[in-house]
């Protein structure tokens, strides 16, 4: 009985109570992430059209950065998890050390993109002046101001990788609600501050993630005994760092292909209207409401897979993935709901044109049949993540959004009606389902299988 108390929760709970306790936090706290994306892009649309299509336009940019933030700390998740279950504590302060010395430099690769390649971006994309000049403002803050982004993304993981997840959940929240508070102000000029339009947004969403990234610091000082990060004599290790993107580049190269996908997907849509592009956005920023609880979901499986892996406990981990699997596809089967019955209400929030409503209708009842499979998808990619496995969830990636994605739209484009162009997401979606059952079933031949049983 000591021996059980003195071994993190990750190895002894029940699986689902477990599940349970670590996801629903990350869940609820990804819920008002999702919430607060798509209010803010609520009150831009309320500017324009064109303000709304600016802000749409910025997500391939906003997603790479986004993708090395959340691919470097899938790698450090996974490696200090299987380190904290070998008790390896060693290996544990040295991961979240780089871990965070990575998060810094990846700030400094963006702060130089942000003042450097914004307007090169946008004019690949848009030769409307205002949409250019929207954009142009919006996406230079974000960008330059990522230090927030980066903190937060680094210091919640460390804080994750150990089993506490409650308190990521009230850092995001914390970032969310600031954020929410302040886009009306700033915006649309209340309280006698000056309308600063889609200045006012970024500048919203910005401060959220600073605070939210100081408050992620400060509670993992203070309640993350388990992590110690120190700088003292502090020298890269690049073995360390070696391990870290082992893991951490395909997640990186999955998201970052999600980046180009966006980009080639929304010139396809430009070839037809300005009003596509903006539908597309608001049909990214709908979806995350369904899609963020899953990821949060992942993120409370990765550390139970992971530690559940070093401590060659193979029965858990099998337990956690069909758990997850159950969840993932009863929350993605609501969502399609969502998307088949009520699209109308959920486009009619965004102050949409006869036009924009027309063609945003269709585009989610479309889609919106993909989202089950999709769910398997996704929760068996994070199993891939979990035992350091990253590549299968990268190939399956690439396959689905650049070999069949983009040439099943680019194709379907040429019949001449935007409608069409929609179906290219179910048409991928099957193929990854595809890929991801032929990549399971190698992996559980190779290494599930011949993990060491449950301990009783």
């Amino acid at each position: 009985m000591e021996e059980i108390k003195q071994e993190n929760k990750m190895g002894y709970m029940p699986v689902n109570k477990l599940l349970i306790g670590m996801s629903v936090p990350m869940m609820a706290s990804m819920l008002i992430q999702a919430l607060y994306n798509i209010v803010d892009s609520i009150f831009v649309s309320w500017i324009s059209e064109n303000a709304l299509t600016a802000v749409s336009l910025a997500f391939p940019m906003q997603s790479l950065m986004i993708a090395i933030g959340i691919g470097t700390c899938v790698g450090v998740n996974a490696i200090l998890s299987k380190a904290l279950g070998s008790k390896d504590f060693k290996s544990v302060n040295s991961c979240a050390t780089n871990g965070v010395f990575l998060a810094a430099i990846s700030y400094v690769v963006f702060l130089i993109v942000g003042l450097t390649l914004v307007k090169p971006f946008y004019s690949a994309q848009t030769d409307d002046a205002e949409i250019f000049e929207y954009g142009v403002q919006y996406l230079t803050i974000v960008m330059t101001c990522s230090f927030g982004c980066f903190t937060q993304f680094i210091f919640e993981r460390l804080l994750t990788s150990t089993g506490r997840t409650i308190y990521p959940m009230i850092t995001q929240m914390t970032g969310a609600i600031i954020n929410l508070i302040l886009d009306p102000i700033l915006i649309f000029g209340w309280l006698g501050i000056p309308a600063m339009g889609i200045k006012g947004a970024a500048i919203a969403t910005v401060a959220g993630q600073i605070i939210a990234g100081i408050f992620a610091l400060i509670m993992n000082h203070y309640k993350n005994p388990e992590v110690k990060v120190s700088f003292k004599g502090f020298k890269p290790d690049g073995r360390m760092i070696g391990s870290i993107y082992i893991v951490g580049v395909p997640s990186i190269i999955m998201q970052a292909i999600g980046s180009v996908m966006v980009f080639f997907f929304n010139k396809i849509l430009a070839g037809f209207t300005n009003t596509a592009v903006a539908v597309f956005g608001v049909y990214f920023k709908l979806q995350s409401f369904i899609f963020m609880p899953v990821f949060g979901l992942n993120g409370g499986m990765v550390p139970i897979i992971a530690y559940n892996f070093g401590a060659g406990k193979r029965d858990r981990m099998m337990k956690t993935w069909k758990l997850g699997i159950i969840y993932a596809v009863s929350i993605m089967t609501i969502g399609t709901i969502l998307f088949e019955f009520i699209p109308e209400v959920l486009l009619g929030m965004f102050k949409p044109s006869d036009e924009m409503l027309r063609m945003g209708v269709s585009a989610l009842r479309i889609i919106g049949v993909h989202f089950p499979v999709a769910a398997f998808c996704i929760v068996t990619g994070t199993y891939f993540q979990s035992l350091g496995k990253s590549v299968y969830s990268m190939i399956t990636s690439i396959m689905r959004q650049i070999v069949v994605l983009l040439p099943a739209a680019y194709l379907l484009s040429l019949l001449g009606d935007v409608t069409y162009v929609w179906w290219a997401f179910p048409i991928a979606e099957v193929m990854s389902a595809i890929a991801t059952v032929f990549f399971f079933i190698l992996l559980y031949k190779r290494i599930i299988s011949k993990v060491g049983s449950e301990k009783k």
